[in-house]
């Protein structure tokens, strides 16, 4: 079991920055994939981001591409997503989620995802 926790949501106006992380607690050697997926009021949850821990492969939404950056501290188990030129969509509660299977990289499908944090609010003003 993989329990991931994120933490560093918050208030921004837009064009500000903010930092999320994501500390993965547990059994970490069962995960290959590392996610960050967000979810708006009345919208369906879609993939932001996403980075394999051998290798440090990364992919990324073409709404973020340019933008978000995320990364990993292999010796804290912490991924992070560094979100930069914020905008007022990019307001949702933002999920961490590991996968078993590397290849959750590759399809960004939240289904690929086999544990989940609980959420944290990012809230950009305009």
């Amino acid at each position: 079991q993989v329990q991931p926790v994120e933490s560093g949501g918050g208030l921004v106006q837009a064009g500000g920055s903010l930092r999320l992380s994501c500390a993965a607690s547990g059994r970490t050697f069962n995960s290959a994939a590392m996610g960050w997926f967000r979810q708006a009021p009345g919208k369906e949850r879609e993939f932001v981001a996403a980075l394999r821990w051998s290798g440090g492969v990364t992919y990324y939404a073409d709404s973020v591409k340019g933008r978000f950056t995320i990364s990993r501290d292999n010796a804290k188990n912490t991924v992070y997503l560094q979100m930069n030129s914020l905008k007022p969509e990019d307001t949702a509660v933002y999920y961490c989620a590991a996968g078993r299977s590397p290849l959750a990289v590759f399809t960004k499908r939240a289904a690929d995802y086999d544990y989940w944090g609980q959420g944290t609010q990012v809230t950009v003003s305009s």
